[in-house]
């Protein structure tokens, strides 16, 4: 299968959209703090960070990655595209290692470096 340009613009809108999402999620849910213990203070908590601008914007990244992948699933096979979304870890690591200062260890190196060598193998038709 030659490759599309255009065609695998919905798989890395998928990825890139993905990946915001969960960037933001993280990065807002540490400034909201950590969940209190009691369940009534848990569910306003949770309420109120559902109704966070930047939380909202997350689940609509989901919403548009979900929209990206529905297209993605109308020009490639499953197992084609599919292990395309494993470089969602691969990049959440890096960009959470720049942006949130999150370490990122030797193991979790080794398993990017298996999952971008898996990803390409899977991708070859």
């Amino acid at each position: 299968m030659p490759f599309r340009f255009t065609d695998h613009l919905y798989i890395f809108a998928t990825i890139a959209f993905t990946v915001y999402g969960q960037l933001i999620l993280k990065w807002r849910m540490v400034q909201l703090g950590e969940m209190p213990v009691a369940s009534a203070a848990k569910l306003k908590f949770l309420i109120m960070a559902v109704f966070d601008p930047a939380i909202f914007s997350g689940f609509f990244a989901a919403f548009l990655a979900s929209l990206a992948w529905m297209a993605a699933m109308t020009k490639f096979e499953l197992s084609y595209a599919y292990p395309f979304m494993s470089l969602n870890f691969v990049i959440v690591l890096l960009l959470s290692a720049w942006l949130l200062h999150e370490p990122i260890t030797m193991n979790k190196t080794i398993g990017m470096v298996l999952i971008v060598v898996g990803t390409v193998i899977a991708s070859r038709t």
